[in-house]
């Protein structure tokens, strides 16, 4: 719910919009939430909220993700690829990796600015944002994903978050669904 919450609050490195930003969200009790309009929750906080699966072929990662949004879908590139130097923006960026001993290094940009990093504290992102995961499989049921968040425009220095994660690997994702943006009238929060 808040990728910050281990943070002390002056490791928190907010520019002042940013911070004010993430209040008026609260405040406003995430009637602007993405989530509730159908789009994709973004890169880390797509890992968050809900089972994903994860294939893995020699060249590719692709994550799949059973969301309250519709169809989402996430490839990592592991064939030596750089980054794009002028991506398309996206709500789940474009990804590289490579391998580092047993952890998987991801590197994400090409951000929409409209995408929130967690859910409770909703804090912003711009298109400058750049997400570094390391994935690690710690063992047979669980994993762990180290994540810094580098956006200049939103912070004022990267700051890290550590997520575990329980692995239920003989599991089906279940499809889901969105309608609510046929509703949002309704959504009016204070």
């Amino acid at each position: 719910m808040d990728l910050a919450l281990d943070l002390k609050p002056e490791e928190a490195p907010f520019q002042p919009w940013a911070k004010a930003l993430s209040q008026e969200r609260r405040d406003n009790e995430h009637k602007d939430d993405p989530l509730a309009k159908c789009m994709p929750p973004g890169v880390p906080r797509i890992e968050t909220i809900g089972p994903f699966k994860i294939v893995q072929t020699p060249q590719l990662v692709i994550m799949l993700f059973e969301t309250t949004a519709n169809s989402n879908f996430r490839q990592i590139f592991l064939d030596g690829r750089p980054l794009p130097k002028e991506p398309q923006p996206t709500w789940l960026g474009y990804s590289v990796g490579a391998w580092e001993g047993d952890v998987l290094k991801v590197d994400t940009t090409g951000f929409t600015d409209r995408g929130w990093i967690d859910t409770g504290m909703g804090h912003p992102q711009t298109d400058a944002l750049h997400v570094i995961e390391r994935f690690h499989r710690t063992d047979f049921g669980h994993m762990e994903i180290g994540i810094t968040i580098d956006d200049p425009k939103a912070y004022t220095k990267p700051w890290s978050a550590n997520m575990k994660v329980h692995m239920l690997p003989d599991t089906d994702l279940l499809e889901t669904t969105c309608e609510n943006s046929r509703g949002t009238e309704h959504m009016v929060g204070k």
